[in-house]
C-alpha cells in the first residue's frame, strides 16, 4: 500500500470540478487510508508507564531497526537517535561526518510483562549483521556500528550472555560493542516512524521491506504488521 497516493491525488485535483459530496468522500477516504497505515505503529501501553523498561541498540541505519522493533509485541515505542559519542546534541549531518563518535541507535520502551530484554536481544541479532565492523550493507562508517548500550548491570550481563549464545549462529566473529549508555539524543523529527510514513520510498522499498519479509519468514514478526 502506498499511503501517500490519496494525499497526492487530493493535492493535484482541481477542486472546481468536484461536488461537495465528492470532496467529502475523498476526505473520508484519505482519513481511512491514514488509519490503515497507522496499524503498524507501536502499540499503546495498557499499563503504567512506570513499569516500562528501556533498551538501546545500534544495528546500522536506525530506520531499519525502528521498523523491526515497532512490530514486536510488547514494544510500546521506538525512538531513533544517537548515542555512544562525545558531541552534545548532535545533528544528523554531524553524525554522518563520522567525527562525533555517535552511532545511529534506537531506544525502545517495552513492557517486560509482555516481552523480555532477552527476547529483544534475540531479535537484535536477527535483524542485522553483527559481524561487519562499522558497516551494514552499503551503509559504511562508525555511525553504523553494531552496539548494545546497557542501562544497568543486569542488561550488561544479559547482553554478554546473549552475544556468546548468538556467536554459534555466525561463522565470522561478532564485533558488536557492549557499552554503558551515557546519553541518548533523539534524532530529528523527520527520522521518526520513517518506514510507516514512507513505505514506498526507495530505501524503505529495497532495504527495509526485504528485511521485514526475512523476519516474517523466520516467524519473528507477523506478516500483517507490514502494511505501509
Amino acid at each position: 500500500m502506498m499511503c501517500s497516493n490519496t494525499y497526492r491525488k487530493f493535492e493535484t485535483i482541481g477542486f472546481s470540478r468536484w461536488s461537495l459530496a465528492e470532496l467529502l468522500i475523498l476526505i473520508l477516504g484519505a482519513l481511512l487510508t491514514t488509519a490503515i497505515c497507522m496499524n503498524a505503529a507501536p502499540e499503546k501501553s495498557t499499563g503504567s508507564e512506570t513499569n516500562l523498561q528501556t533498551a538501546t541498540f545500534g544495528g546500522g541505519c536506525f530506520w531499519c531497526g525502528e521498523a523491526v522493533f515497532q512490530r514486536i509485541p510488547g514494544v510500546k515505542s521506538v525512538v531513533s537517535g544517537y548515542a555512544g559519542g562525545t558531541k552534545e546534541n548532535p545533528t544528523y549531518e554531524q553524525v554522518c561526518h563520522g567525527d562525533t563518535g555517535h552511532a545511529e541507535v534506537i531506544q525502545i520502551k517495552f513492557d517486560p510483562a509482555q516481552v523480555s530484554y532477552d527476547k529483544l536481544l534475540e531479535v537484535f541479532w536477527e535483524e542485522h549483521d553483527p559481524t561487519t565492523l562499522n558497516r551494514q550493507g552499503h551503509d559504511v562508517g562508525t555511525q553504523y556500528r553494531s552496539v548494545i548500550l546497557y542501562s544497568n548491570d543486569d542488561q550488561k550481563k544479559a547482553a554478554e550472555k546473549s552475544k556468546a549464545d548468538a556467536q554459534k549462529n555466525f561463522k565470522a566473529p561478532i564485533v558488536t560493542e557492549i557499552v554503558p549508555l551515557k546519553t541518548f539524543y533523539s534524532a530529528e523529527d523527520y527520522h521518526q516512524n520513517y518506514f510507516n510514513q514512507h513505505g514506498s520510498q526507495g530505501y524503505c522499498a529495497f532495504i527495509i521491506r526485504p528485511k521485514l519479509q526475512k523476519l516474517i519468514s523466520k516467524k519473528i514478526i507477523e506478516e500483517k504488521s507490514v502494511t505501509p
